[in-house]
């Protein structure tokens, strides 16, 4: 009896034995360190104890900045490590092993989580593998993509810089259970993939300790601050140049003739344009009204100084229409002009003439001496005085005509004079007539040239306008940017 039990003994050692040599060093390290291990309970053996968790990230890239649902996406590597004391061994007995990279879904990991996260949490950490040191030393690093909420400030927009944070802790316990801190190198930029949108400024590390309404225990937290600025590359040649290329489309428009129908309707062109960029502004950031993006107050500027173009234009082409209505220009409006003309260094040619033609309304008589048989006609002026105007030579070769045809007698001088007065009568006619054509001509050119000075000095106006609108808006608003506002 007893010689059988030895040789079952023996037999099951011999099991054991030829078992052990077909488990590797990290199978009989994994199936020694799992027993009794329950990954539901704090890997702490006093309860009082806290186990302190050390948190960084590794920022690989900026996927998106979505600035009208302001969220920010970003794909890190989550950096976790803490000390785990039931996960201890000694490296000789297994042959030098120091470090066992063990599944997660093994081991006790913190609830590290994004409080201020945009999106669920259903899907959870990537499962990756946790790296033991035989100290009770585990790392292990997820790779998470996080879309986080951070609130855009699109004032200086598309000059703008945001600032943006993400917030990480442990959600269920409080800070004498997992107590969370930075690690030695919070923020790892080495693998970090340039955006084509955004510039990467700087990343800081912050820890936070937080009591809450709900517990009386402090939680701490790690807020990672994300600084970025907007690339304007983009934004300087699909909208800024646009833009300023329809302003000066709308410029042009001053330089058409007043009577031209074109004239408003490339001022309602160029504001349909604009229109456009504004809506497409629109489209791309947050529906709020704590802020008004800069590329929005310089394209209502624009938007502003086309509308009055249009306004202005139709106003010319009145100012130029009312020539054709024989009136004179008033005498304030003549001095505004004239005014006008001096701010531009345009010289007037016809707006000087308005006394003229007003001394020129005076009337014309003939004088013709029977004797001497000569007719001279003479102006007489409304302060009483009479000059020589011209000589009738047409009218002396008309009475040598009627010289030969007659004799020298009292009836023919008489009927002389009759035909010479019912000629001068026409021409008095022809006169009165040219006169007044010649002022309606002055008139009309007087408006004409009016509505040119106005045309002019407004041209002038919005150049000056749209220079300093855009080296306001465009130049000097974003450099008085300070730290606070970025």
């Amino acid at each position: 009896m007893a010689l059988q039990n030895h040789t079952l003994g023996q037999a099951i050692n011999n099991c054991l034995t030829e078992a052990n040599r077909k488990l590797t060093d990290e199978q009989r390290l994994l199936s020694s360190l799992m027993v009794d291990y329950n990954r539901k309970t704090r890997p702490v053996f006093n309860a009082s104890h806290s186990v302190d968790i050390f948190v960084g990230i590794t920022l690989t890239q900026i996927f998106d900045v979505d600035e009208k649902n302001q969220v920010l996406t970003t794909n890190i590597w989550l950096d976790q490590e803490w000390y785990d004391q039931k996960l201890h061994w000694d490296p000789d007995h297994y042959n030098g092993l120091k470090t066992l990279r063990i599944p997660c879904k093994l081991l006790w990991l913190p609830d590290i989580v994004l409080y201020n996260s945009a999106d669920d949490y259903t899907r959870g950490y990537m499962e990756a593998l946790a790296m033991v040191r035989y100290d009770g030393h585990v790392f292990w690093p997820p790779i998470v993509n996080l879309r986080s909420t951070c609130q855009i400030d699109i004032t200086y927009f598309p000059f703008d810089d945001q600032v943006c944070k993400l917030k990480l802790g442990s959600w269920a316990y409080d800070g004498l259970q997992v107590n969370v801190f930075n690690r030695s190198t919070p923020v790892d930029l080495s693998s970090y993939v340039a955006n084509g949108e955004w510039d990467l400024v700087n990343v800081t590390a912050i820890r936070n300790v937080i009591w809450y309404p709900c517990c009386p225990e402090s939680f701490p937290d790690v807020t990672f601050t994300i600084h970025i600025t907007r690339k304007t590359l983009y934004y300087t040649y699909n909208v800024i140049i646009p833009c300023m290329m329809l302003s000066l489309l709308a410029l042009l428009g001053f330089w058409l003739h007043p009577l031209c129908g074109e004239k408003v309707t490339m001022g309602l062109t160029v504001l349909l344009a604009l229109s456009v960029f504004m809506l497409l502004i629109a489209e791309n950031t947050p529906a709020t009204s704590s802020f008004v993006p800069l590329i929005g107050i310089y394209l209502t500027t624009i938007m502003s100084f086309t509308s009055l173009s249009v306004v202005l234009a139709v106003i010319v082409s009145n100012v130029h229409a009312r020539g054709t209505k024989v009136s004179p220009l008033p005498k304030c409006f003549k001095r505004l002009v004239i005014f006008l003309a001096n701010i531009v260094f345009i010289r007037v040619q016809f707006i000087h003439l308005e006394d003229d033609i007003d001394k020129s309304n005076s009337s014309i008589t003939l004088v013709c001496n029977s004797e001497t048989k000569d007719c001279i006609m003479k102006k007489s002026n409304p302060n009483g005085t009479i000059g020589h105007f011209s000589s009738a030579r047409q009218l002396e070769r008309m009475k040598d005509k009627l010289e030969q045809s007659e004799n020298n007698t009292t009836d023919k001088i008489d009927r002389n004079t009759e035909t010479t007065a019912a000629v001068m009568s026409a021409l008095q006619y022809l006169i009165d007539k040219d006169r007044a054509y010649d002022i309606r001509e002055r008139h009309s050119k007087q408006w004409a040239e009016a509505s040119e000075i106005i045309d002019r000095f407004f041209f002038w106006l919005f150049v000056l306008g749209n220079i300093m609108s855009s080296l306001i808006l465009l130049v000097f608003f974003p450099l008085t940017k300070t730290p606070t506002q970025m």
